[in-house]
């Protein structure tokens, strides 16, 4: 009789085919396991997996990868899809915990329990001692994440990229709060200081506030941390001009506030708020390891909601700061969507659990790290999103060139091109990787959209 396959096996092999949705090699998922198995081995049980259905096998000989199908759970130790089965929506793989948490906060308002602020949530947390991130995630985010600068002065690696990082940051970390300025657009009101017509001034300033909480972090990645100066000053940048209160940024609240879609209260008495603050500031600075650090503060800073608005920015904005310091890939939120982000804040606040924010802020981290060219070798195969969209890429950059179009009339046509030919699933990632081809356009890859150099400086006068 055939020995059974230990079912723990298999989801092991599972969770990690799930954290890379694009697909991943079989070499890979041997080095991912915390256990050891012998490759045959391993190629028996990724046999049985795709027998069952519960993993899609493409490709052959040392092409072949796999990856989770896509929406069903059936069988599976994850949620494999990045769309969500029952709602249609763009997510991230999720643990089978992080499902269970996402499930939970999806209830409706009224069949969910009111909280209030837990205390004993942060009392029970010991630096060094307890982590919210296992060990081997906290291992893999680091070679993912570290530089050629880590011996460096601090802020390095982040000054290096301070370009692409600008932009990224505050459109991401914008976009997770509904903003709607596409990529190209800002862009523009970041260099150019031209806002988008049709949009709210709103919007606007939340970009630049973005900028200028950024310019902090970067310029003075060997003075900031967390304490008070940099947390409540992070928070007086970000919140500006966007207060009923002009007196409130940069304050910690006096106030109650209310969290809309929550059941969860926050604390009330200034006191309270105001010890508990201290205590996540020093509980943070105590804790070592960059990514046990960042992932923290992005838990307990939106959790206790220190100040009267801007809590998650400020906490998405902080999560950088000993990535910064370290001169590691800093996170930028690259891809993230805004529901899985918010389900994952939903389990903290409701629940206190943060396996879901677990799911999310690893994927977001290994999405950055891709951004910038800091990740393990099996995420520098090609984009398989990009193949299928190569071609009408290449024919809306040469188009964009050769019609003269500028930064705004480019937009327009990027969207519009995307209205027309592109699913709308796909539509949201379509449009910001064409604005991003045409953000990294110059002399040395034109060729790649059969441009001659002078459709290209023509247009460059233009653009610029």
């Amino acid at each position: 009789m055939p020995k059974q396959i230990p079912e723990q096996e298999l989801e092991a092999i599972l969770a990690i085919v799930a954290a890379h949705p694009e697909g991943v090699r079989a070499g890979t998922i041997h080095e991912g396991l915390e256990f050891k198995l012998p490759p045959r081995m391993l190629q028996r049980r990724l046999a049985l997996l795709v027998g069952q259905n519960r993993l899609i096998a493409e490709g052959r000989g040392r092409g072949r990868r796999y990856r989770a199908p896509m929406g069903s759970g059936k069988g599976v130790g994850v949620l494999p899809a990045l769309r969500a089965e029952a709602h249609g929506e763009t997510y991230v793989p999720v643990s089978s915990e992080g499902g269970e948490i996402r499930q939970a906060i999806r209830q409706p308002v009224q069949n969910r329990q009111p909280v209030g602020y837990n205390r004993s949530f942060l009392d029970s947390y010991r630096p060094n001692e307890t982590f919210y991130l296992p060990e081997q995630t906290r291992q893999r985010l680091l070679d993912m994440g570290r530089s050629t600068d880590d011996l460096r002065p601090a802020g390095t690696h982040a000054r290096q990229i301070y370009s692409r990082l600008l932009i990224d940051l505050s459109w991401n970390s914008s976009r997770l709060e509904g903003n709607t300025y596409s990529l190209l657009e800002t862009e523009r009101l970041l260099e150019l200081g031209e806002s988008a017509e049709g949009k709210d001034a709103l919007e606007a300033q939340m970009i630049l506030n973005h900028k200028a909480a950024i310019d902090l972090l970067v310029e003075h990645a060997d003075e900031v941390g967390f304490n008070r100066y940099t947390i409540l000053n992070l928070h007086a940048l970000l919140s500006e001009n966007l207060l009923a209160d002009p007196g409130a940024c940069g304050r910690l609240r006096t106030i109650a506030v209310d969290i809309h879609g929550a059941v969860f209260h926050p604390l009330e008495l200034p006191q309270l708020i105001e010890e508990a603050f201290q205590q996540v500031l020093d509980t943070a600075a105590a804790i070592r390891d960059p990514f046990e650090q960042a992932f923290f503060v992005m838990v307990h800073l939106p959790h206790l909601q220190p100040f009267e608005d801007v809590n998650k920015r400020v906490s998405r904005l902080a999560a950088n700061i000993p990535l910064i310091r370290g001169n590691l890939s800093p996170l930028s939120f690259v891809d993230v969507p805004e529901r899985a982000y918010v389900d994952g804040i939903l389990g903290v606040y409701e629940l206190n659990r943060t396996v879901l924010l677990h799911d999310v802020f690893a994927w977001a981290y290994e999405r950055s790290c891709a951004r910038y060219s800091a990740v393990r070798k099996s995420l520098g195969q090609p984009d398989p999103f990009r193949l299928r969209y190569r071609d009408m890429l290449a024919e809306i950059v040469s188009e964009v060139v050769r019609r003269g179009k500028g930064k705004k009339e480019a937009i327009e046509f990027i969207r519009q091109s995307a209205r027309q030919r592109v699913t709308q699933e796909d539509r949201a990632r379509f449009v910001e990787i064409a604005e991003t081809e045409l953000m990294n356009l110059h002399e040395g890859n034109i060729a790649r959209y059969r441009l001659r150099p002078s459709e290209y400086i023509a247009w460059r006068s233009v653009w610029e």
